[in-house]
């Protein structure tokens, strides 16, 4: 969708340099955001809270400002650079085994069957777990969109990309009426907590529930670096596969699995947040070229800098009122796809 001599100088940067770039980036927009928000927060504060932090300070030395520093913003910017990366890892990953520029979560149901679990519990049964129901019922409502995704290929011998999207597509909006039908059963003040949540927001972060992204992030990292060959190859075309001895079919329904799990993940702590997955991918195919290697890891750090700016703009832009961090991926996803259809060239 992007040219890539557009946005890399002939002669210009490695993807190598292009990362420590991005790594630099994020460092300084992590400051940022720590400091950011309804509490305004110096540097030498977050640096006292830091300090305090990583020497294992007792609690009776905290300050209210550390403790909005070290228990409320610190696990927040780990959470959006975890989901972020993840996201668009998990776009990444789609897009090369269905070969369409256009997958991502919610292309195959994985995020709207996360949203219907979560607002099932929000709607129906209140937190009958405390803490911890929100996100495993939406980490429940991930993997039975897997189960019936997966059901629904069953029949069939051959897993072509065209079925699984189909098959996506149909259980994606099976979901998405599950959840207008649970938020129709609520009340209204059910229904602005499912409005919110269903848009995404990163106020959730705690530092006991950042191991569930990260578990979604590791188990995305381990199989990338895994299969990291097989995913070059299906570039090629599933010809080109089959001689290198690799199964396109079965290599596409372990991505779904894999992406599956880790989309459940991320969407039981943050909510739905959209288009990161769709849009982060070209933009690191761009800088590094389509070899997953580099690509990859350019669309984890781009991802986590994406929704890293987002949620630093939801902080802000209406303080002490927080948008829905969905908003603002929606928003620059939209204008994204907008300037790719304006720049394309038709072919003859």
């Amino acid at each position: 969708m992007l040219n890539a001599a557009r946005l890399w100088p002939k002669g210009g940067y490695t993807p190598a340099r292009v990362g420590l770039w991005l790594l630099a980036l994020l460092g300084c927009v992590s400051m940022v955001s720590v400091v950011s928000g309804a509490t305004s927060v110096s540097l030498s504060q977050v640096g006292h809270s830091l300090g305090l932090l990583l020497s294992g300070a007792d609690g009776t030395r905290y300050t209210m400002v550390d403790r909005i520093v070290v228990d409320l913003r610190i696990p927040r910017l780990l959470l959006a650079i975890l989901v972020g990366g993840g996201l668009a890892l998990v776009g990444a990953l789609l897009q090369t085994a269905t070969r369409n520029d256009l997958s991502d979560p919610y292309l195959f149901g994985l995020s709207s069957g996360s949203a219907a679990g979560a607002v099932a519990v929000i709607t129906l049964t209140g937190e009958v777990l405390g803490i911890w129901t929100l996100p495993l019922a939406a980490f429940a409502g991930g993997m039975a969109s897997v189960v019936v995704v997966l059901l629904l290929l069953r029949r069939y011998r051959s897993h072509t990309p065209e079925r699984m999207i189909l098959a996506g597509l149909s259980v994606s909006f099976l979901f998405t009426a599950l959840t207008y039908y649970f938020t129709f059963l609520g009340d209204q003040r059910a229904a602005q907590s499912v409005l919110f949540w269903t848009m995404g927001g990163l106020g959730s972060a705690r530092w006991d529930n950042l191991f569930v992204p990260l578990s979604g992030l590791l188990v995305l990292a381990a199989f990338s670096w895994r299969n990291v060959g097989a995913l070059d190859a299906m570039l090629s075309g599933e010809n080109t596969a089959h001689s290198l001895g690799i199964d396109p079919e079965r290599l596409r329904i372990q991505v779904f699995v894999v992406c599956a799990f880790a989309t459940a993940c991320f969407v039981a702590v943050s909510g739905v947040i959209g288009f990161v997955g769709l849009m982060v991918p070209h933009l690191a195919r761009a800088l590094a070229g389509a070899l997953h290697r580099s690509m990859l890891f350019l669309a984890v750090l781009i991802g986590a800098l994406l929704l890293l700016l987002s949620d630093v703009v939801c902080r802000t832009i209406l303080a002490p009122q927080e948008l829905p961090v969905g908003i603002v991926t929606a928003s620059v996803g939209a204008l994204f796809v907008m300037y790719t259809l304006l720049n394309q060239r038709e072919t003859p």
